[in-house]
């Protein structure tokens, strides 16, 4: 079986809490290799990703995403496949709900990522996102720990069910 690589930044320590819950759902280390993104070096090493983000301030990426964003053009991601998850406020920035996830959905996807793990929007109250494809579908896990923390760990486990089986892990 090919290790996944998760893929992360995080400034507040929300989204790296997210990703060592969905590390251990999907098998603990010996699956999922815990990354911050300074490293994206690496993601050439990986041939399942999973790409964990924060939207910051007005749909924005989170400032170690920033600093990468414009190098992911130089992966190969071709032949990748691709999950996603993003942390954010649906409350407080429901005109922006995970617009940085969607960002990084769309230049990856678009550098020939193949993305699974699209998550539905219903039961989320936000107005718009970057994030929406066809529909009503996230490109990826939303996770709203500021209004609906009691959820967390209920997504994170079906969420990785999911791409279980999509990545064939």
């Amino acid at each position: 079986m090919a290790k996944v690589g998760l893929f992360y930044g995080s400034t507040t320590g929300k989204t790296a809490d997210a990703a060592e819950q969905v590390q251990a759902a999907l098998g603990g280390d010996s699956v999922v290799d815990l990354i911050e993104i300074e490293d994206a070096d690496a993601l050439a090493s990986y041939e399942y990703l999973i790409i964990a983000c924060p939207t910051w301030n007005i749909g924005e990426l989170q400032d170690d995403w920033a600093a990468v964003f414009d190098d992911l053009d130089d992966v190969d991601f071709s032949g990748k496949t691709v999950a996603y998850m993003g942390t954010g406020d649906q409350v407080g920035y429901a005109d922006n709900f995970m617009d940085a996830m969607g960002q990084l959905e769309e230049k990856i996807s678009g550098l020939g990522g193949k993305t699974v793990g699209y998550w539905s929007a219903d039961g989320y109250d936000h107005e718009a996102s970057l994030a929406i494809r066809d529909g009503n579908k996230f490109c990826g896990l939303a996770l709203d720990d500021d209004n609906e923390s009691e959820k967390t760990e209920g997504r994170i486990k079906t969420w990785t069910a999911q791409i279980k089986q999509e990545m064939s892990l």
